[in-house]
C-alpha cells in the first residue's frame, strides 16, 4: 500500500513551538536593543542635531523623536519595531482569548475586555506611525501617532488593571497574583512619568531653560521602557504556555 511522504504522526506534530517566555522576551528585546541603539549612535556621530531644539540652549539627551529620525537610526529604529509590531498583535488578540475565557458570562468584563483589545491595537497602530513617519518628515502627523501611542497605552494599562483586579479575586495562582501587583505598578509610575515628561518639555517650550528639555527626554526615555516593563508581565500571564504554528484536525479545518 502507498504512502504520502508524511505519516499521520508526522504530519500532526508543531511545525514551530517556542516557549511564550521566550516569545515575550524577544518581542520587548527588540524595541528595547533598537532604542538604546539609537539613543547611542546619536550621541556618538550627532549629537548636536539629536540635541538642537528651536530654544538653541545647551542640552545633553535627545528625545527619542530626535533620536529616531537621524540616519542610520531611522532604519534601525523602523527594523526593531517592524519585527516587534506582528507579535504584539498576536500578544493582544491572546490576552483577548485569555479574556473571553476568565469572563464568559461577566457582560461588563466582557465589553471591557474587548475596549482593552481596542487600545493594545490603537497603541500599537501609534507607535508604527511615529516610528515609520519621522518628525523631520511630516511633524504633525509624527505628533498625532506619539499622542495616539501614549493615550492608548495609558487606557490599555488602566483596563488591564481592572480586569486583572477582577481574575485576582478568584485565584491562588502566585504567577497571577505577581503579575497583577506589577501591573498596578507599572501604571502608576508611568503615569507619574508622563506627568512630570509633560512638565519639562511645556517648560522648555516656554522659558528655554538649559538643560531642561535633557530632563523631559530622560523621562521620556523612562515613560517608553515601563511601558515595556508592563508588557513584559506576560511573562507571569502566559509562563506555562507555547506558540505553535501546527496543523488543525480533520475535524477542524476550514
Amino acid at each position: 500500500m502507498l504512502q504520502g511522504p508524511y505519516g499521520s504522526l508526522d504530519r500532526d506534530k508543531p511545525l514551530i513551538r517556542l516557549p511564550f517566555t521566550f516569545f515575550a522576551v524577544v518581542t520587548v528585546c527588540l524595541p528595547l536593543l533598537g532604542l538604546i541603539t539609537c539613543i547611542t549612535v546619536s550621541l556618538l556621530y550627532h549629537y548636536n542635531e539629536a540635541t538642537y531644539t528651536h530654544c538653541q540652549v545647551h542640552n545633553y539627551l535627545p528625545s527619542i523623536s530626535a533620536a529616531i529620525s537621524l540616519t542610520p537610526e531611522r532604519y534601525i529604529w523602523r527594523f526593531c519595531i517592524g519585527l516587534h509590531s506582528a507579535p504584539r498583535f498576536l500578544v493582544a488578540a491572546a490576552y483577548f482569548s485569555f479574556y473571553r475565557g476568565r469572563f464568559g458570562r461577566q457582560l461588563i468584563d466582557q465589553l471591557l475586555s474587548i475596549f482593552t483589545l481596542l487600545c493594545a491595537l490603537s497603541e500599537n497602530a501609534g507607535l508604527l506611525l511615529l516610528t515609520y513617519v519621522c518628525s523631520t518628515e511630516t511633524y504633525s502627523l509624527h505628533k498625532n501617532g506619539f499622542i495616539m501611542f501614549i493615550g492608548s497605552s495609558l487606557l490599555h494599562m488602566m483596563c488591564t488593571c481592572r480586569l486583572w483586579q477582577v481574575i485576582t479575586k478568584y485565584t491562588v495562582s502566585a504567577e497571577e497574583m505577581t503579575s497583577y501587583r506589577y501591573k498596578v505598578r507599572l501604571f502608576l509610575f508611568n503615569i507619574g512619568l508622563c506627568l512630570l515628561a509633560g512638565y519639562f518639555f511645556r517648560r522648555h517650550n516656554k522659558y528655554c531653560e538649559p538643560g531642561i528639555y535633557t530632563l523631559f527626554a530622560l523621562f521620556e526615555y523612562l515613560v517608553v521602557l515601563s511601558n515595556m516593563a508592563f508588557h513584559m508581565t506576560a511573562f507571569w500571564d502566559f509562563g506555562s504556555k507555547d506558540v505553535m504554528v501546527a496543523t488543525p484536525p480533520e475535524g477542524k479545518r476550514i
